[in-house]
Order: structure tokens, then sequence, then C-alpha cells
């Protein structure tokens, strides 16, 4: 698969920590950003690279030429070929796609050459190919959706909605935020443009929420602008601590898994009514922890609720959403979330017959975490399950995690906390 990374930006809101290059060619340990880029899609076979460029493009295309040299910062080949398009004048962040269409003849991945990333490209291009849309936005939780731009999708990952910071948004929403890769069928470029700049988002992506032809693909791989100041010291120090490569889906990852009911919100019996939904005092401290720590965030609920024809499924996805909202109000996210809608005993009024059965999800049974695993490649030896019922600890003994039980009575656990705070500043 080819693909195109626009490196045309100026870069004015990083200007204080280099003004006289290039902003992919800023140096992040040493290495520059674009460079960094590079390396990752060589290391799974994307080898074959367009690069856009504007200002400053000069300095990019003689540190690289055409990419069959070696890396004045590492010593090492580049490894891949690389072609150049130069907008004379500024086209926008999707102009230029159009200047070199004849070039882009199949599905083709949209890099921006500002963004630090290590990802499991494979099952990125794995995902768009099965979903057989036009578009896939790579997207992901963060900790600070409330001024983020927002993806609103179906349970298929199909996209509705693409709110910018500055659109309405509803009450409760899902912590799912562009990161800004793209793949991309060319057919897009068949749309009527106009305008002497193109917009990627607004003029050609935004137009397919709704229509089936765009899809989303989470994952919590370590995505990250760094065209800001603040931002850039953040990517530095992440580099520093391996953060950057120890997030990507190819490495064996660690977990905390998390009860809902007792552990995050207040336990209230059979949570019904999105209005009975209130965090634990210290939950959102704890998860920031968690994030912080380089763990998955996941949580594993058994929602009998749905089978028992007391909520819906789209009452409980809105109740989730409210749960990711409060916690991304503090600065916290979930990677993941899980839930078993089954419910093995029979003869409730209204209940659904075909969730009525003996699965092998609800805890303590492990086939949530077991899941999760498959779905994250984690390494549940190294991962903790968490949570304030016996059911909790028997399904993390079950799938090999270490445990942890939040009160004093003795169910197996490995270790007792009176919290999922008291957990994390002991254990993470």
């Amino acid at each position: 698969m080819k693909t195109v990374i626009m490196a045309g930006g100026r870069g004015t809101r990083i200007a204080t920590v280099a003004s006289d290059i290039p902003k992919p060619m800023i140096k992040v340990d040493g290495i520059p950003v674009l460079e960094r880029e590079i390396e990752c899609l060589q290391k799974q076979g994307l080898s074959d690279i367009i690069i856009t460029v504007n200002h400053l493009g000069q300095t990019i295309m003689n540190y690289f030429g055409d990419g069959s040299g070696v890396s004045p910062s590492t010593g090492k080949p580049f490894g891949v070929h690389i072609q150049y398009y130069f907008e004379k004048e500024p086209l926008g962040n999707a102009g230029a796609l159009f200047k070199i269409r004849d070039k882009l003849t199949e599905d083709f991945l949209l890099l921006n050459a500002d963004s630090v990333f290590d990802v499991d490209f494979s099952r990125f291009i794995k995902y768009h190919r099965k979903q057989g849309g036009l578009v896939t936005l790579f997207t992901h939780p963060n900790s600070h959706p409330y001024d983020s731009g927002l993806i609103i999708a179906d349970v298929n990952g199909s996209v509705k909605q693409w709110l910018s910071k500055e659109d309405p948004r509803p009450t409760w929403y899902k912590n799912r935020v562009n990161a800004g890769l793209h793949i991309i069928n060319p057919a897009i470029l068949n749309a009527s443009v106009n305008t002497p700049k193109v917009d990627l988002d607004r003029q050609l992506l935004k137009p397919l929420c709704g229509t089936g032809k765009m899809f989303c693909y989470d994952s919590p791989e370590y995505v990250k602008d760094m065209g800001t100041p603040d931002r850039y010291y953040t990517v530095c120090k992440d580099c520093k601590e391996g953060r950057i490569q120890a997030k990507n889906l190819r490495n064996k990852q660690k977990a905390i898994f998390l009860d809902r009911d007792g552990t995050i919100n207040k336990y209230v019996g059979f949570l019904t009514n999105i209005d009975q939904f209130e965090l634990i005092d210290g939950v959102a401290e704890a998860i920031r922890k968690i994030n912080a720590a380089g763990y998955l965030a996941i949580v594993v609920t058994n929602q009998p609720i749905i089978a028992r024809g007391e909520v819906t499924f789209q009452q409980l996805y809105e109740i989730h959403n409210k749960m990711e909202t409060l916690l991304g109000n503090e600065g916290a996210y979930l990677d993941a979330i899980y839930f078993c809608p089954h419910h093995p005993d029979k003869g409730f009024e209204g209940e659904v017959p075909e969730l009525k059965i003996d699965c092998d999800c609800r805890k303590p049974k492990p086939g949530m975490l077991l899941r999760a695993m498959k779905d994250y490649n984690i390494d549940l030896s190294k991962s903790w399950m968490v949570g304030d019922g016996k059911y909790d600890v028997q399904a993390g003994y079950n799938a090999g995690c270490k445990t942890a039980f939040i009160g004093n009575e003795n169910v197996g656990q490995d270790v007792s906390v009176a919290s999922l705070k008291e957990f994390t500043e002991k254990y993470i």
C-alpha cells in the first residue's frame, strides 16, 4: 500500500521550539519526527511513499532524498522509495492529493507529518479491507475529549457524525477522537471541489458521514500531534520513557480490567436509569494513573438487565457514554468497554429470550477478558482484575490475572483494597 505524508504545514504554533526548519524535521530524542514516521512504515513493509512539501520543503527533500540513502541522524539506511510533490502555492491540507491523483490508483495511507506514532498498520489495513468502505479513520480516546473533534459511530464502526471542537455535542458521548491517520480509496478524489485550497475533513471526509462508506478503527496505540510546545515536550518525555513503542499492538500489552458497578460508579443495585450513574470519588484520579502508567484501562461488566428487558442496548450505550464523558472531563479515559448482556435464569416479565443463555462471557467466566486479550494482544499474567464482587476475582483468576478485591471479605483475591484509588496508589 502506498503512503502519502502531508508535510507542507508552516508550524506556527510550535515556532518557539524551532522556527528555521520545517515542523516535520523537529527532532524528538535526536531524530526528526518525519524520520520516525518513515521508520515505522519501513519496518512494516510500507516503503512506497509520497511526501507533499511546501514551507522550507527543500530541507526535507535534501535530508531524505529518494529514500535510498543513509540517515544523517541514525547512520542507518532509510530503506524506502520517496517521491515528492512541491506545492508552489499552499493548497490546504488535501489540495495536493488532486495534483497527484494519477499516482493514487488504489487504497492508500494518508498521514500528517507532525504526528508521533508507533502503530501496527497491518491491523489497521486488515480492518479497513474487512469493512469495505471508502475511508477508515484511526480513532482513539484521549485525556481531553471535551475540546477535541469527536467521531460518533454505530456499533459496527460506521461513522454517523463528525463533530469539530466548535460544534454542539451530545450531553454524553463516547471518548472517540480522530487521530489523523487515514486509509483512503482514491474514489473520494472524484469529488467536485472548486476552491484553490482543499480542507480534507470538511470538504472530503465529513460529507461521507451517514453514508455507510466511512468507518472508524479504534485503537489504544500511541498517536500524538506535537504541534504545540507543550505537546512536543510531552512527546519527548514519552519517547525517552519508551511509551511510544510499547503501545504498538505488535508488542504485548498489560491491562487493568475494571468491574463497573461498585468499582467505578456508586453501587445502586441494578442500574437502569442513567440519572443513577455517579462516579465514585477518586476514580477519575485512579484511572488517570492507570493511563499514565501504560496499562490499558478496560471495563468488563455483567449487565443482565439487558436480558431481563429492563434496559435496551442503546440505553446501556448511553450510560457508558456518560461514564466516558465524566471521566474525560477529569482527564481520564477507558481504552475499551466489554459487557455481558446475558442471564441464564428465565421467568422475568419482558425478558429477551435469545439473551437468556448460559454464555462464556458472564463473570466468573473469563470470556470478556479473553476477548480483550485477543483484541489488544494482552499479557494476562502481567495484568490485574479489580472489582468489588467475588465473581470479579474468580473471572480474573480464571483468566490468569492478578486480582484485587475492593472490600474486606476473603474471596480468593491476591490483594484487598478499600477503593480503586487505593489500588492504584499501592500497586500501580
